[in-house]
């Protein structure tokens, strides 16, 4: 899509991506080659395909930087002890003037471009909606009871009600079926709606599922989600998972 085509929206959007040097589980993991380019590379590409007018790296690091700037990516340098990508992103997209901002992982190289469209059209269409981000219908039995995989509750409007580590909905009567949806990582956020959540202290819900989304739901911020056909893959947050990754991209690439 041409950039002449993306101006035809009336309100800008930036992708932001929050790219932390410093994982625990993975130092570096964002510099961490894939297929021959650096992890964030790829994501920067992927973002920079979709409709959104700017793509911009929020990094925490020099070495993070000087990449994006080598593969000629935009990059913008924030404090180095932010408490979450979400604060990283609210810093970096203070020099635009964007009137939607969307967080795409540091780690997910192979995310949807479909998908951040239908998130980004969601926003531009209906101005009620504060907040968005993303589910896809998932197999109760493989992620039913894994606390890593983040399970969301939808009501009959497709707004959130609720995001958990545990199996939820839960279904009593075992002759029943329900579906269960897995969270991807992606936010949308207006602007004023993301300077109100940094502006909040973390919620006791939030603090106990140690999800950030649940401060939101916490504080009156309503969060439509898009039901995706598409998973994003694979997030990378250790060696396996980049190992993993790279047996994909050798079938894509």
């Amino acid at each position: 899509m041409s950039k002449a085509e993306k101006k035809s929206y009336s309100h800008k959007v930036a992708i932001c991506i929050p790219a932390r040097y410093g994982s625990t589980r993975f130092p570096g993991k964002v510099l961490a080659k894939l297929a021959g380019k650096p992890i964030i590379q790829w994501v920067y590409e992927k973002a920079e395909k979709s409709i959104a007018e700017e793509v911009i790296i929020a990094a925490d690091n020099q070495l993070v930087m000087d990449t994006v700037l080598e593969f000629g990516g935009k990059c913008v340098m924030t404090k180095p002890d932010h408490p979450s990508g979400t604060d990283r992103i609210w810093e970096a997209v203070q020099g635009t003037d964007c009137d939607i901002i969307i967080n795409v992982q540091a780690d997910e190289p192979l995310i949807d471009v479909t998908t951040i469209n239908k998130l980004i059209e969601a926003l531009k269409e209906n101005p009620v909606i504060e907040m968005g981000t993303v589910v896809v219908k998932a197999d109760r039995k493989v992620i039913g009871s894994d606390p890593n995989a983040v399970k969301a509750v939808l009501n009959k409007d497709n707004f959130a009600l609720y995001f958990s580590r545990s199996e939820v909905p839960y279904i009593r009567d075992k002759s029943e079926d329900f579906p269960i949806y897995h969270h991807l990582g992606i936010y949308a956020f207006r602007r004023d709606t993301l300077q109100k959540f940094v502006s909040l202290p973390p919620s006791n819900l939030e603090k106990c599922e140690k999800l950030e989304q649940l401060r939101a739901l916490d504080n009156g911020i309503k969060i439509f989600t898009i039901i995706s056909e598409k998973n994003n893959g694979i997030g990378i947050d250790t060696p396996d998972d980049l190992a993993k990754a790279e047996e994909i991209f050798k079938k894509l690439y």
